[in-house]
């Protein structure tokens, strides 16, 4: 059977993937959006590049250098190590850079996991309706009723915390209001003209799922989708500090500033600096994500 030909009826989601580039171009015209991206990439490059070429083992002890301060911060400061040691005499920068690392992975990719799992339940159900829908929205409303930090906690404190673990579990627990959000969007575009079009011409379900409704309804959820990675790297840190989280002597925020909390009186930097870290990482997401939102909301609401 020779291919159907869905051109007469893509008009429609071609025109709001026209509109998710104005909204990404408009964000982007914006100052803080420029300066989130900036600060976003340089810690970025910072955390792949520096532990990489610097030379120096994050999690290598030199008991003879331990607690030494920051630069220009107190007496014994080193330019070998610009953010100074902790109680083992582990540089500060190198580790609170890998730890940026680390929450970043798991930030990203659990967002990825909860959009792709969020999206693909709420596709279905969204398309399907009747019982296929009744189905997966009390699946849907039974995870909702859990916690995501309960979950994460209970289930990881029964196990040994690994990367893709932690990964699995807040992804596994956050998609639910992905799914509640693209279920409503495809409920109100599966009833308009071009949907029925492509039925007409004979193409499957599948085939309008995921060429024609995947990609009008998920750019705007994944504008969401931004700020939700600087959540995830709260709960990556939360559950670090709780012991829960990339288990020593591998450097995370969380076990980091875990260890820090016990010198903050004579060795305030051990838990500083990768808290220093976490708010540049979180504000300039955050950056992003507004600028995306006050966009799409002036494109929308002026369309």
């Amino acid at each position: 059977m020779s291919a159907i030909d869905l051109t007469p009826v893509v008009s429609a989601p071609a025109r709001e993937r026209r509109i998710s580039a104005r909204i990404w171009s408009e964000a982007f015209a914006s100052i803080e959006f420029r300066i989130g991206l900036v600060v976003f990439v340089l810690l970025l490059l910072a955390a792949v590049f520096y532990p990489m070429f610097s030379g120096i083992d994050p999690t290598k002890m030199n008991i003879s250098a331990k607690l030494t301060p920051p630069l220009l911060m107190g007496e014994g400061w080193s330019w070998a190590h610009p953010l100074g040691t902790d109680q083992l005499g582990r540089d500060m920068l190198s580790r609170s850079l890998v730890g940026l690392r680390y929450s970043l992975l798991i930030g990203i990719s659990t967002t990825v996991l909860m959009l792709a799992v969020g999206a693909l339940v709420g596709l279905v159900s969204g398309y399907f309706g009747g019982r296929v829908d009744t189905v997966l929205m009390r699946l849907t409303d039974a995870q909702l009723s859990i916690p995501m930090i309960i979950l994460a906690i209970t289930i990881l404190g029964v196990s040994r915390p690994t990367i893709p673990s932690i990964i699995l579990v807040l992804g596994l627990a956050g998609w639910p209001v992905y799914a509640r959000v693209m279920r409503s969007t495809v409920m109100s575009e599966r009833k308009k003209e071009f949907v029925r079009g492509a039925m007409v011409l004979g193409a499957t379900d599948w085939r309008i799922m995921f060429t024609l409704l995947l990609p009008l309804v998920l750019p705007p959820v994944a504008f969401v989708a931004v700020l939700d990675i600087a959540r995830m790297m709260i709960f990556e840190s939360v559950l670090g500090f709780l012991g829960l989280g990339v288990q020593p002597p591998t450097p995370t925020f969380g076990n980091i500033i875990a260890d820090g909390r016990k010198y903050l009186m004579n060795a305030w930097w051990i838990a500083t600096m990768p808290g220093v870290f976490l708010v540049l990482t979180l504000s300039s997401v955050n950056l992003m994500g507004a600028a995306l939102e006050r966009a799409r909301n002036k494109i929308y609401g002026g369309a």
